[in-house]
């Protein structure tokens, strides 16, 4: 039997996170939404408005930053994302990719897609 013994990357359990993070750093720049409340459609009235020029984009967000913090959980599951390390260090890894994308796939929810509501 062949062993590995290559040293683990750096990035391991962090690939994804970082991945999506840039993803949707460009795509919020691409998709330019309303970032202060003064600005929106339904200010000074009721009513549910959108911060995208698309309403759907809503929708599209909460589903996209959904399967990330989906995907960032599978990563953890991988092989190949433990290797050369210990139990320890896998699960902190394992736990900080995860809170940080949480944290930010929630903060990011809030601070978009609701500003207009």
């Amino acid at each position: 039997m062949i062993e590995d013994r290559r040293r683990p990357s750096h990035l391991s359990g962090f690939r994804v996170c970082l991945i999506g993070g840039a993803f949707f750093a460009s795509l919020l720049a691409v998709l330019q939404p309303i970032t202060r409340y003064e600005d929106c459609p339904n200010y000074g009235g009721n009513g549910n408005a959108s911060a995208f020029a698309n309403p759907a984009w809503d929708f599209y967000l909460t589903l996209l930053l959904f399967g990330w913090v989906v995907l960032v959980v599978l990563e953890q599951t991988l092989s190949v994302t433990r290797r050369g390390r210990g139990g320890a260090d896998v699960a902190l890894r394992a736990a900080a990719a995860i809170a940080l994308s949480t944290v930010a796939s929630c903060g990011l929810f809030v601070n978009v897609a609701v500003l207009c509501h």
